[in-house]
Protein backbone atom coordinates (compact mmCIF):
# COMPACT_ATOMS: atom_id res chain seq x y z
CA UNK A 1 0.00 0.00 0.00
CA UNK A 2 2.83 2.73 1.01
CA UNK A 3 4.28 1.72 -2.13
CA UNK A 4 1.41 2.36 -4.19
CA UNK A 5 1.35 5.43 -2.04
CA UNK A 6 4.53 6.57 -2.89
CA UNK A 7 4.81 5.65 -6.53
CA UNK A 8 1.32 7.84 -7.25
CA UNK A 9 2.81 10.85 -5.05
CA UNK A 10 5.80 10.30 -7.73
CA UNK A 11 3.98 10.51 -10.37
CA UNK A 12 1.71 13.65 -9.24
CA UNK A 13 4.74 15.30 -8.43
CA UNK A 14 6.28 14.59 -11.63
CA UNK A 15 3.66 15.44 -13.38
CA UNK A 16 2.77 18.64 -11.68
CA UNK A 17 6.67 19.49 -12.00
CA UNK A 18 6.61 19.30 -15.54
CA UNK A 19 3.39 20.26 -16.62
CA UNK A 20 3.58 23.87 -14.53
CA UNK A 21 6.16 25.72 -16.57
CA UNK A 22 4.14 25.19 -19.99
CA UNK A 23 0.73 26.46 -18.31
CA UNK A 24 2.13 28.99 -16.08
CA UNK A 25 1.26 32.57 -17.81
CA UNK A 26 1.81 35.05 -14.55
CA UNK A 27 2.83 38.19 -15.51
CA UNK A 28 6.54 38.48 -15.31
CA UNK A 29 6.49 35.13 -16.91
CA UNK A 30 7.02 34.11 -20.11
CA UNK A 31 5.49 30.68 -21.92
CA UNK A 32 8.04 28.11 -20.98
CA UNK A 33 9.63 25.80 -24.04
CA UNK A 34 8.89 22.36 -24.59
CA UNK A 35 11.97 22.33 -26.85
CA UNK A 36 14.63 19.16 -24.87
CA UNK A 37 17.56 21.09 -23.06
CA UNK A 38 20.13 19.11 -23.28
CA UNK A 39 22.26 21.34 -20.94
CA UNK A 40 19.62 21.48 -18.70
CA UNK A 41 18.87 17.95 -18.71
CA UNK A 42 22.89 17.34 -17.83
CA UNK A 43 22.79 19.63 -15.02
CA UNK A 44 19.53 17.73 -13.25
CA UNK A 45 20.83 14.81 -13.38
CA UNK A 46 18.67 13.49 -15.96
CA UNK A 47 18.88 10.12 -17.77
CA UNK A 48 17.52 9.20 -21.46
CA UNK A 49 13.93 9.61 -20.20
CA UNK A 50 14.36 12.83 -18.57
CA UNK A 51 14.15 11.25 -14.94
CA UNK A 52 16.41 10.30 -11.79
CA UNK A 53 17.28 8.78 -8.40
CA UNK A 54 16.04 10.08 -5.37
CA UNK A 55 15.29 8.83 -2.09
CA UNK A 56 12.16 9.15 -0.30
CA UNK A 57 12.51 9.36 3.11
CA UNK A 58 9.02 8.82 5.34
CA UNK A 59 9.31 10.34 9.00
CA UNK A 60 7.67 8.39 11.31
CA UNK A 61 7.06 9.06 15.36
CA UNK A 62 9.60 7.49 16.91
CA UNK A 63 10.17 6.10 20.12
CA UNK A 64 11.10 8.65 22.25
CA UNK A 65 8.57 10.11 24.81
CA UNK A 66 10.16 13.66 25.13
CA UNK A 67 7.98 16.05 27.40
CA UNK A 68 9.86 19.01 28.18
CA UNK A 69 9.01 22.09 26.23
CA UNK A 70 12.34 23.90 26.14
CA UNK A 71 13.77 20.23 24.93
CA UNK A 72 11.14 20.09 22.46
CA UNK A 73 11.39 23.21 20.86
CA UNK A 74 15.64 23.00 20.62
CA UNK A 75 15.34 19.78 19.37
CA UNK A 76 12.63 20.70 16.18
CA UNK A 77 14.67 24.37 15.97
CA UNK A 78 17.86 21.76 15.27
CA UNK A 79 15.53 19.90 12.57
CA UNK A 80 14.56 22.90 10.94
CA UNK A 81 18.31 23.90 10.69
CA UNK A 82 19.26 20.81 9.10
CA UNK A 83 16.39 21.08 6.77
CA UNK A 84 17.84 24.26 5.51
CA UNK A 85 21.28 23.34 5.54
CA UNK A 86 20.36 20.16 3.39
CA UNK A 87 18.23 22.84 0.83
CA UNK A 88 20.97 25.04 0.76
CA UNK A 89 23.58 22.18 0.22
CA UNK A 90 21.17 21.23 -3.03
CA UNK A 91 20.56 17.86 -1.20
CA UNK A 92 17.25 18.42 -0.15
CA UNK A 93 14.83 18.28 -2.68
CA UNK A 94 11.01 18.61 -1.17
CA UNK A 95 10.31 18.60 2.13
CA UNK A 96 6.91 19.39 4.21
CA UNK A 97 4.77 17.94 7.27
CA UNK A 98 1.96 15.58 7.28
CA UNK A 99 -0.93 15.07 8.63
CA UNK A 100 0.27 12.58 11.47
CA UNK A 101 -2.13 9.66 10.44
CA UNK A 102 -0.48 6.37 10.96
CA UNK A 103 2.47 8.20 12.95
CA UNK A 104 3.24 9.45 9.80
CA UNK A 105 4.41 13.05 10.67
CA UNK A 106 7.13 14.43 7.37
CA UNK A 107 7.89 13.91 4.02
CA UNK A 108 11.39 14.29 2.36
CA UNK A 109 12.63 13.78 -1.20
CA UNK A 110 16.52 13.78 -0.65
CA UNK A 111 19.30 14.26 -3.93
CA UNK A 112 21.28 11.05 -2.41
CA UNK A 113 22.81 8.34 -4.22
CA UNK A 114 21.44 5.91 -2.17
CA UNK A 115 19.85 4.81 1.12
CA UNK A 116 23.16 4.94 3.23
CA UNK A 117 23.83 8.24 1.77
CA UNK A 118 20.43 9.52 2.85
CA UNK A 119 20.92 8.13 6.49
CA UNK A 120 23.77 10.07 6.61
CA UNK A 121 22.48 13.24 5.87
CA UNK A 122 19.62 12.73 8.34
CA UNK A 123 22.07 11.20 11.13
CA UNK A 124 22.93 15.32 11.62
CA UNK A 125 19.14 15.96 12.60
CA UNK A 126 18.81 16.24 16.00
CA UNK A 127 15.01 15.00 16.36
CA UNK A 128 16.18 11.67 14.58
CA UNK A 129 19.07 11.13 16.70
CA UNK A 130 16.74 12.24 20.17
CA UNK A 131 14.34 9.72 18.50
CA UNK A 132 11.17 11.86 18.15
CA UNK A 133 11.50 10.65 14.40
CA UNK A 134 12.12 7.34 13.19
CA UNK A 135 13.13 7.60 9.28
CA UNK A 136 12.19 5.35 6.50
CA UNK A 137 13.55 5.24 3.63
CA UNK A 138 12.66 3.98 -0.16
CA UNK A 139 14.81 4.84 -3.44
CA UNK A 140 12.69 6.89 -5.44
CA UNK A 141 12.58 7.62 -9.65
CA UNK A 142 11.25 10.24 -10.95
CA UNK A 143 11.12 14.07 -12.69
CA UNK A 144 14.64 15.37 -12.39
CA UNK A 145 12.43 18.47 -12.32
CA UNK A 146 11.98 18.08 -8.87
CA UNK A 147 15.63 19.19 -8.25
CA UNK A 148 14.33 22.55 -9.32
CA UNK A 149 11.90 22.69 -6.33
CA UNK A 150 13.58 24.70 -4.19
CA UNK A 151 13.62 27.37 -7.07
CA UNK A 152 10.56 27.43 -7.73
CA UNK A 153 9.74 27.19 -3.96
CA UNK A 154 11.90 30.51 -3.24
CA UNK A 155 10.10 32.62 -6.24
CA UNK A 156 6.81 31.70 -4.64
CA UNK A 157 8.03 33.25 -1.00
CA UNK A 158 6.83 36.75 -0.67
CA UNK A 159 9.66 38.50 0.82
CA UNK A 160 10.15 39.03 4.58
CA UNK A 161 9.95 42.36 6.51
CA UNK A 162 13.59 43.59 6.63
CA UNK A 163 14.64 41.68 3.42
Amino acid sequence: MMKNCTLGLGFALAIATVAWPASAKSEGQGTASTAYDAKLAAELGADEYGMRSYVVVLLKTGPAEITDPDRLDELFAGHLANIARLAQAGELVLAGPLDGVGGKRGLLILNAPDIDAAREMLEMDPSVAAGIFDPEFSQFYASAGLMRMNDLNKALQPPKSGD
